[in-house]
């Protein structure tokens, strides 16, 4: 979580949220990103959606089958989408959003029994880490 806690400080001007995905043997970081809606004038540039990215590329297969999504908040419902059609095992986030999350707080797309794959989801790991993070840029003028 601390390597997603460091993506999350390069987001620049977007809301500050960082994502790594871990290989199987979990050491080894096959994809990195943070926020980039920005920076890039793309809505799909979310820290889970870069990263999943990178990690397909770098293995290439998008099948990302025993990996980890590690990130900064809790998956929205399109990068919980993408974390189902990438066949992570499991993805562990560390603030909640009660606003937006779809891994538990508002929606659980990732653990849907109606569809084929439902990674682990592991929560609230440095949670006051991540959550002040995101609290400071919010209260920044």
């Amino acid at each position: 979580m601390r390597l997603a806690l460091a993506e999350a400080g390069q987001a620049g001007d977007d809301v500050p949220v960082g994502a790594v995905v871990l290989a199987p043997d979990a050491v080894t970081v096959l994809g990195a990103g943070h926020n980039e809606r920005e920076a890039t004038g793309d809505p799909t540039a979310h820290a889970e959606v870069l990263a999943l990215r990178r990690a397909a590329a770098r293995t290439g297969d998008w099948r990302l089958s025993g990996c980890t999504l590690v990130v900064t908040l809790e998956p929205c419902t399109m990068c919980a989408g993408a974390l189902v059609q990438s066949r992570v095992d499991r993805v562990v986030y560390g603030a909640r959003d009660e606003k937006a999350g779809a891994a538990g707080s508002l929606w659980d797309v990732v653990r849907d029994r109606r569809l084929n794959h439902r990674p682990e989801v592991v929560e609230g790991v440095l949670a006051e880490d991540c959550a002040r993070l995101l609290t400071a840029f919010f209260r920044t003028p």
